[in-house]
């Protein structure tokens, strides 16, 4: 992708499927954000690639222009009401000023595709770079939480979606 393609980068959302949980478990971001890399967790990487299990939860993320593969969603329902937003975009696209408008793109797909409106999401305390894009996306921080994560006990910041406009009507389960 060029920087010019990136400018004008328009983000397609789908049910993932076998070709791109196998991309995107296969790839490695640089320095310390390798903490990012999907098999760091190996109980991440046996739902991602188990068709029956990602269903209704993983979804892939195209260049609408290419059809190529530049990042996922993985929506996580949570107790009252509320769904967990993870999402990841391609090492490579990292920091090249695509993370307003990927993360956007998850705001819409969740509460328009899949009907929901009350989206946290968690971000690891060291990721500033991360968790100022959502805070633009208007993410507001509501909490920490220490988690297990490939071997180690790591502190999360959780974030809530501000409200921002009408609740959708429409409401679907995530499986």
């Amino acid at each position: 992708l060029t920087l010019t393609t990136l400018a004008a980068m328009q983000f397609r959302s789908r049910p993932i499927d076998d070709e791109a949980a196998e991309a995107i478990a296969s790839w490695r971001y640089p320095g310390v954000y390798a903490f990012y890399d999907l098999d760091r967790d190996p109980e991440d990487v046996k739902l991602v690639s188990d068709p029956a299990r990602r269903a209704g939860r993983w979804f892939a993320v195209d260049d609408a222009g290419s059809g190529e593969l530049v990042g996922f969603y993985e929506v996580k329902p949570r107790a009252g009401g509320e769904v967990e937003l993870g999402l990841g975009l391609r090492p490579d696209l990292n920091g090249r000023g695509l993370g307003l408008g990927f993360v956007n793109e998850g705001i819409r797909f969740v509460r328009e595709e899949l009907g929901h409106d009350r989206i946290v999401l968690l971000v690891a305390v060291f990721n500033d770079r991360a968790r100022k894009v959502y805070e633009r996306a208007g993410f507001r921080r509501r909490g920490t939480q220490l988690l297990g994560v490939g071997g180690e006990v790591v502190e999360f910041l959780e974030m809530e979606l501000a409200d921002r406009g009408p609740r959708p009507r429409v409401s679907r389960a995530l499986e």
